[in-house]
């Protein structure tokens, strides 16, 4: 049973200093991305590449959506497997390569989630963190590894 999803968003350009594209360093790499009911997310270029520091970059993005997709695959495996999660961070990082022609590619992206359980077995909770990985829709579409270095911490009981 395949079911088709379809995302939609806009992207416009807001980096155009008055004489667009006349030279590298004349334009700005800030634009808007939206989608329908959303906060708009103001993005740029990584600052290596001349962006805007204040900005998201597709390089950021990338890895957040990584984490993001990990995180709430994880909380549905747990929970049905009586897992009890009270709490999850993430301090996700992403490794890119340039290439000499100016292009690039990620090589890897490493999550380390810290999970806190009030209930359910640690060693059970650790383990789920390879399924939710099968499960990441966005994790199963990489080119390169997504790593995984979780943590489990068992809530004090009050």
């Amino acid at each position: 049973m395949n079911h088709e999803h379809h995302f939609a968003v806009s992207l416009k350009w807001t980096g155009n200093r008055g004489t667009g594209t006349s030279d590298y360093r004349a334009y700005g790499r800030d634009h808007v991305i939206r989608a329908e009911g959303k906060h708009d997310i103001r993005g740029s270029s990584a600052r290596v590449f001349h962006g805007d520091v204040d900005r998201w970059n597709p390089e950021e993005m990338l890895v957040a959506a990584l984490s993001q997709c990990h995180l709430l695959s994880y909380l549905h495996v747990a929970a049905s497997r009586g897992i009890v999660v009270t709490d999850y961070t993430d301090a996700a990082v992403g490794t890119m390569e340039q290439t000499a022609n100016g292009g690039g590619h990620f090589t890897s992206v490493t999550l380390r989630p810290v999970v806190t359980i009030s209930s359910g077995d640690p060693e059970v909770a650790l383990a789920l963190h390879h399924e939710a990985s099968l499960k990441c829709f966005i994790a199963s579409s990489m080119n390169f590894p997504v790593g995984h270095e979780p943590r489990i911490l068992v809530a004090a009981a009050r």
